[in-house]
C-alpha cells in the first residue's frame, strides 16, 4: 500500500502550494480537493454562506474513495481542509498509511494572503467560520506557514519517506550524550526536546546542526512531528527528570502512539513510580521499560551502564540498540541485560547509587585522615595511587586521585571547594527501602547522613567556636589504611547486595546478582576489580558476600587494621562516618547475643509488646513491676 498525505488546515494557509511542490519531489500525483466539490457547493461559498457538515458528506467520500484508488498503485497527495476530526475519520477509511500535514497559521497572516488570492469561490469573509470550525488534530505533522513552502516539503519528506529507529525526547546533558553515543552506532535517531521559553526554542535543531555525526538525524520541537518521524513499533526514550515530569511526557505521548509502541524511562525514577506507569500503559496496549542508565556524561557518550526492566517483550526489540550503545565487560558483552519485571531496573539503579555514595564517602574520609597528618593533596595522590594497581581499584579511586592532583594558580583546587555535599534523592530512597525492608544498610545510611550534616555548614562553624576539641594528628600507617579501607568496602557491597537479594524475594523479582554484578563491571559509577570478583563469586554461590570463603579471609585478616583506623580517628576527633559504620556493622554481625533481649525486655514494660524466650517456645509477657 501506498502512502496517503493529505495536506489540511483553512483556507488560505498554502495547501495547493504545498502539495504541487510535494509532488513534484516525490512523483506522487496531487489531487486540489476543492475540485471535487459539487457546484452546489461552489455556489453556496460563493455567495459568502458557509458549508455545514452534510454539504460535506459527499465531497468528503469522493476524496476517501480517490484516497482507497490510489493507494494500491501510486499513492496520491491531496489538498483538503479537513477541519474537524470526523472529516479526517472519513478521508481516511480503509486507507491504511494516512499522513495528514497541518499547515498552521494566525488570521491576521491568512486574511492577507487570502486578499490577495484571485478568482477563487470562497470569499474572505468565510475565513473566520473556518477558525471556528477547525479542531486542531493530534496526530498530524504540524508546520507553521511562516517557513518556506521547501522547508515544509523537505521536513515531510524527510518524516514520511526516511524514518529513523530510535527516539529520544530531553536535551540535558545525558540526553544529548545517548544521542551522539546513538548516532555514533550507525543508528538513525529523532530528538526532541520541549520549549516553554526564548531560550529553549530550537533546542533539538541546534543540536543536531553542532555534530556532522547527526546527519541523517531529525530534530523537532513539535512533539506529534518526532513521533511520526519514528518506524513502528516505535522506540522512545525519555532523558526527563523523574517524577511527575516524566508523566507529563508520558500523557502527551499517549495520544500520538500506537499499540505496541515503547516508552523507555532513562532518568532516575524510583521503581515504584516505574511499576505503576509499567501498569497503567499496559491497559493501553504501550510497552514500558524502566531503564536505569549510570556512567555520567562520559558514559553516556562512550557506553553507559543500562539496567532496563518492565516489558520483557519490549526489551527484546529495544536489545540491539540498548547492548549497543552500552560498555562492553572484560569479554565483550554489552553492559546492559534485562533485569527482571515492572521496576526492578530502576530499583538495582537505586542500589547502585546507595553503593555509590558510600563507595565516595569511604574516599573522602581516606583523604580527611590523610590530610589530617598534614599532608598536601599531591602526597595523598601519591599514596594512594598504587592503589589503583591492585584488586582495591575503581573508577571513583582513579577520579579520586586525579581530583587531588588537580591545581588552580599555585593552590590545590580541592582546597578551594565548599565542603557541603549535594544529593539528587537516590541515597534517600535507597536508606528508604532498606528501612522498609528490614535490612540494615547502615554504611550507606552513613554517607547519605553525612552529605546532610555537611550542609550545615554555618552551624559547624559556630559549634566548633563553641566547643573547641583538640584536633591531634592521627596515628596509622599508609598500610593499615589501605586495609582498613579494603574491609570497608567489602561491606558496603555486601549491604548493597543483600538489600537487592531481600528487594527481590519481596517483589518477587527473580533477579539475578551475578548478572547484576556483571553489567556494574564498566560504563557505570561504580566499576571496580571488586565487582568483577563478585560476578564468579555470585554465579559459585547465592550466598551474601560475608558468607563467601574469599570475604571470610579478607576479613579475618584485616580487620585489625579496621579497628586501628576507628581508634585513630576517635583519638583524633576525626568524623569517619562510614569507617565507623562499617566496624560496628561488622561487629554486630559476629556478635551471638547482643542487647537486643534487654530492648524487647523494655517494650513488654511499657507496651506489653510480649517476647520469646531462649527456653521456652511461645510468646511471653510479663508484669515487670517490682512491688
Amino acid at each position: 500500500m501506498k502512502n496517503i498525505i493529505i495536506i489540511m488546515g483553512v483556507s488560505g494557509v498554502g495547501k495547493t502550494t504545498i502539495g504541487t511542490l510535494l509532488s513534484k519531489k516525490t512523483g506522487i500525483p496531487f489531487f486540489d480537493g476543492d475540485d471535487f466539490h459539487p457546484e452546489a457547493n461552489k455556489q453556496k461559498m460563493a455567495s459568502g454562506e458557509a458549508l455545514n457538515d452534510h454539504d460535506r458528506q459527499g465531497w468528503l467520500e469522493a476524496l476517501n474513495a480517490l484516497a482507497i484508488r490510489h493507494q494500491k498503485s501510486e499513492g496520491a497527495i491531496i489538498a483538503c481542509s479537513a477541519l474537524k476530526e470526523n472529516y479526517r475519520q472519513i478521508l481516511s477509511r480503509e486507507v491504511r498509511s494516512t499522513y495528514f500535514v497541518h499547515l498552521k497559521g494566525d488570521f491576521e497572516l491568512i486574511t492577507e494572503r487570502m486578499k490577495q488570492r484571485k478568482g477563487h469561490f470562497m470569499p474572505p469573509v468565510l475565513l473566520i467560520s473556518q477558525f471556528d470550525t477547525l479542531e486542531n488534530p493530534i496526530k498530524a505533522l504540524t508546520f507553521s506557514i511562516t517557513m518556506t513552502p521547501e522547508e515544509i516539503t523537505d521536513q515531510v519528506v524527510r518524516i514520511v519517506n526516511h524514518k529513523t529507529e530510535f527516539g529520544l525526547i530531553g536535551l540535558g546533558v545525558m540526553g544529548k550524550s545517548l544521542s551522539r553515543n546513538l548516532a555514533n552506532n550507525g543508528f538513525t535517531i529523532s530528538m526532541y526536546n520541549r520549549h516553554v521559553d526564548e531560550k529553549e526554542v530550537n533546542v533539538a535543531k541546534n543540536f543536531k546542526a553542532e555534530f556532522p555525526v547527526f546527519k541523517n538525524a531529525m530534530a523537532f520541537d513539535d512533539l506529534a512531528n518526532f513521533v511520526t518521524s519514528i518506524q513502528r513499533p516505535r522506540k522512545i526514550m525519555l532523558m526527563v527528570n523523574a517524577g511527575k515530569p516524566v508523566d507529563y511526557v508520558i500523557e502527551d505521548l499517549l495520544p500520538l502512539l500506537d499499540r505496541g509502541d515503547i516508552i523507555i524511562d532513562g532518568g532516575n525514577s524510583h521503581f515504584e513510580d516505574t511499576k505503576r506507569r509499567v501498569d497503567h500503559l499496559n491497559k493501553k496496549a504501550i510497552h514500558f521499560v524502566g531503564a536505569g542508565v549510570s556512567g555520567g556524561e562520559e558514559g553516556a557518550l562512550k557506553g553507559p551502564s543500562i539496567m532496563p526492566s518492565g516489558s520483557e517483550e519490549a526489551y527484546k526489540v529495544l536489545a540491539p540498540y540498548l547492548e549497543t550503545i552500552a560498555a562492553t565487560d572484560k569479554n565483550g558483552k554489552g553492559c546492559c541485560s534485562y533485569v527482571g519485571p515492572d521496576g526492578s531496573g530502576h530499583y538495582i539503579k537505586m542500589v547502585h547509587n546507595g553503593i555509590e555514595y558510600a563507595e565516595m564517602q569511604l574516599l573522602a574520609e581516606v583523604y580527611q585522615l590523610l590530610r589530617m597528618q598534614e599532608k598536601t593533596p599531591f602526597e595523598i595522590a601519591d599514596l594512594i595511587e598504587p592503589w589503583t594497581k591492585t584488586a582495591l581499584n575503581s573508577f571513583l579511586l582513579e577520579i579520586t586521585v586525579n581530583i587531588l592532583r588537580k591545581k588552580e594558580g599555585k593552590d590545590w583546587l580541592i582546597d578551594k571547594i565548599l565542603d557541603q555535599a549535594g544529593n539528587k534523592g537516590t541515597g534517600n530512597w535507597t536508606t528508604v527501602s532498606a528501612a522498609n525492608l528490614g535490612i540494615p544498610a547502615t554504611v550507606i545510611s552513613s554517607a547519605l547522613f553525612a552529605r546532610y550534616v555537611s550542609t550545615f555548614k554555618e552551624a559547624r562553624i559556630e559549634l566548633a567556636g563553641l566547643y573547641q576539641f583538640e584536633k591531634t594528628i592521627p596515628q596509622f600507617d599508609i598500610n593499615t589504611l589501605k586495609e582498613a579501607y579494603t574491609v570497608a568496602r567489602i561491606i558496603n557491597h555486601h549491604q548493597g547486595f543483600s538489600l537487592i537479594n531481600e528487594a527481590s524475594k519481596k517483589h518477587a523479582w527473580n533477579l539475578n546478582l551475578s548478572e547484576i554484578a556483571r553489567i556494574w563491571t564498566n560504563g557505570c559509577i561504580i566499576r571496580s576489580e571488586l565487582m568483577e570478583s563478585l560476578v564468579d563469586s555470585f554465579t559459585i554461590s547465592e550466598k551474601e558476600i560475608l558468607f563467601q570463603p574469599t570475604a571470610v579471609n579478607q576479613i579475618k585478616s584485616l580487620k585489625k587494621s579496621l579497628k586501628n583506623i576507628v581508634l585513630a580517628s576517635v583519638e583524633s576527633n576525626t568524623p569517619l562516618p562510614c569507617f565507623n559504620e562499617a566496624l560496628t556493622y561488622l561487629n554486630s554481625m559476629v556478635t551471638k547475643n547482643l542487647s537486643a533481649n534487654m530492648i524487647q525486655a523494655q517494650r513488654d514494660y511499657f507496651g506489653a509488646h510480649t517476647y520469646k524466650r531462649i527456653d521456652q517456645e511461645g510468646t511471653f509477657h510479663t508484669d515487670w513491676f517490682v512491688k
